[in-house]
């Protein structure tokens, strides 16, 4: 006689199930929890707001009768906003009171997360607001003269725009010859013959042990003066230095990556596609070169944004006004206006670029875990 199990339903997940499993307790602690958090961000928002964020000060005026930051260091320095910090911190208290009161009487898993997760998010918002309220001892005006002048970043914002385009346009195409160069130098290493694997091994070894910014100058100032070199003269020469140095320095920390993607794969791949009567080379591109570029791909992508970050030592090879990358864009900036808002302008440009790129990394891992699940599934 043969039984026939049911079928078992999937174990329930999700965000209606993780709500159904609450309780008002733990609903009240993650909610105050919140409550904290929103409070500071969208009630200094809203003081500093009031106040003003800057202002526009009479032509030859000095830095003692009128600053274009004055605003802003009024709204910080505000008891509104004193009032805030402190209300904050009580409020965050709260919720770690609340989390720790019942913590060993929840009915279920989710309920504990949640309550948890209040408390965590409660005193994250009392650290931050204790950190505001330190920052309101310190010189908050000469800080505010220095690092936030906004008006500065809006007067200044089409240079960043191009400072970014240049970056991107560096990254994009030194990572297009660093991963194609990266993947010739990896089926070299793997090579049997010694005369093969030798030089790969060589560049690879060179250009991972020497610091960017030593290649990037002993390229730019040395070796293309030195060897006359055509096609990196005139007033591209430098740009186009910077992307072979990009791509040639990318390509030695890419075929580590794609000799492990390959070196990953079970010996029997290669021998079942040699046994079918595919050469060596034939076995690697259409067998294993594809799998292990399919298990490759999160840590290129995590090379890439490296890449990306890198491209603010090309500064040392003196790019034209308009090849100004966004660290470029900003020393210049600082050098004409003796303002270090320039330097945050640049940060928030990198930021903008590398932080979808990094999240595309953890949706590629979380997508590619098992090396062969393809991207568009």
């Amino acid at each position: 006689m043969t039984i026939t199990a049911a079928p078992q339903a999937p174990p329930d997940r999700g965000l209606r199930y993780f709500a159904r499993q609450q309780t008002p307790w733990s609903w009240v602690t993650l909610g105050v929890g919140i409550l904290a958090l929103m409070a500071l961000f969208v009630g200094a928002g809203a003081i500093l707001t009031a106040y003003g964020w800057t202002q526009k000060c009479p032509p030859g005026s000095k830095a003692a009768e009128c600053t274009t930051t004055t605003p802003l260091v009024e709204g910080l320095l505000s008891p509104e906003l004193g009032a805030l910090a402190v209300a904050v911190i009580g409020v965050g208290a709260v919720a770690a009171v609340l989390a720790l009161l019942r913590s060993r009487s929840v009915p279920n898993k989710q309920a504990r997360e949640a309550a948890i997760a209040g408390a965590v998010i409660g005193i994250q918002a009392a650290v931050l607001a204790g950190v505001l309220l330190w920052f309101r001892g310190s010189n908050v005006e000469v800080f505010a003269r220095n690092f936030l002048d906004v008006r500065l970043l809006r007067e200044f914002f089409p240079r960043f725009v191009s400072g970014a385009k240049n970056t991107l346009i560096l990254s994009v195409l030194g990572a297009a010859l660093g991963f194609f160069l990266g993947l010739v130098l990896a089926l070299f290493t793997l090579s049997k013959r010694a005369v093969i694997r030798a030089p790969a091994r060589l560049y690879i070894n060179f250009f991972r042990g020497t610091p960017l910014i030593w290649q990037l100058s002993f390229a730019g100032l040395g070796v293309v003066t030195a060897l006359r070199l055509g096609f990196f003269s005139g007033t591209g020469g430098p740009y186009k230095v910077a992307i072979a140095v990009l791509g040639l320095n990318l390509a030695a920390y890419s075929a580590e990556v794609y000799r492990a993607g390959i070196q990953s794969l079970e010996r029997g791949q290669i021998e079942a596609a040699r046994s079918l009567g595919l050469s060596y080379l034939q076995s690697m591109r259409f067998v294993i070169v594809p799998q292990a570029i399919r298990r490759v791909i999160p840590p290129l992508t995590n090379e890439f944004v490296i890449l990306i970050k890198d491209t603010s030592l090309v500064i040392v090879l003196g790019l034209a006004f308009f090849q100004k990358e966004l660290l470029g864009v900003g020393r210049d900036i600082y050098n004409s206006t003796f303002n270090a808002t320039a330097w945050l302008g640049s940060a928030a440009g990198y930021l903008i670029i590398t932080l979808p790129m990094i999240r595309l990394v953890t949706y590629l891992e979380r997508r590619l875990r098992s090396g062969l699940t393809s991207v568009v599934g």
